[in-house]
């Protein structure tokens, strides 16, 4: 394996970019332990007598994973939280289109194969770290896919808080229970990628959490030369 080197420091993500990624995290954590303690108030899935697929049906989680108390408490907490991860997402997404750095988190289908030799790389299958600009190709599809994850929950959630006046966007998703089934899913996924995402920054590329918190990025990267 070729020796690695080390680049200067660069910046890596600006302010705004900071700002959003922490404060939503602290919001997600929040809305995640709120929806917890709302669905222990009903934890089934579907309609009577034909139950959705669910390995935690009917058990009520520990009391440290839920926040507020008791159906009220949780709700209370779920929509004030809503609202702020909404609105930091919105000025994220606007950030990305205004400054063109969507272009560096867009997976696009070229990015399928550097995906694979970064997967590769990561199983040490592959000696080399592959060629890669600001993010590799496996953190584009992570980055990709829990922007969409975030849509689909902000959208499912809309459907079943408001079932009536968003009727159409409720009927889109197959009615009210599937709404949240839909819903509940996307908190497991959210927790799943958290946790990768944590084990990843620490295992291959520690320098990207204090580029996150300091914007500068002082990175050890194989050489390709």
């Amino acid at each position: 394996m070729n020796a690695p080197v080390i680049h200067p420091p660069v910046t890596r993500h600006r302010g705004i970019v900071r700002l959003a990624h922490w404060l939503n995290a602290i919001f997600l954590v929040g809305m995640i332990a709120s929806g917890l303690q709302i669905y222990a108030a009903f934890a089934h899935f579907g309609p009577r007598g034909a139950p959705y697929p669910n390995p935690l049906d009917g058990r009520m989680l520990p009391e440290w994973s839920r926040l507020g108390g008791w159906l009220a408490g949780g709700l209370n907490w779920h929509f004030a939280l809503a609202w702020p991860f909404v609105l930091t997402g919105l000025v994220y997404l606007v950030f990305l289109a205004l400054s063109g750095e969507w272009r560096s988190l867009l997976f696009r289908p070229r990015d399928v194969g550097p995906a694979v030799q970064m997967q590769l790389y990561y199983l040490r299958l592959r000696p080399t770290h592959p060629p890669q600009g600001k993010h590799n190709a496996l953190q584009k599809a992570a980055y990709t896919a829990i922007v969409l994850l975030g849509v689909l929950s902000v959208l499912t959630g809309f459907a079943i808080y408001k079932p009536i006046q968003f009727g159409w966007l409720t009927r889109l998703f197959g009615g009210y229970e599937l709404a949240r089934y839909w819903h509940f899913w996307a908190v497991w996924i959210f927790v799943g990628f958290t946790l990768l995402h944590v084990a990843l920054v620490f295992l291959v590329d520690p320098a990207s959490l204090r580029a996150m918190i300091t914007g500068r990025y002082y990175g050890r990267f194989p050489s390709h030369d």
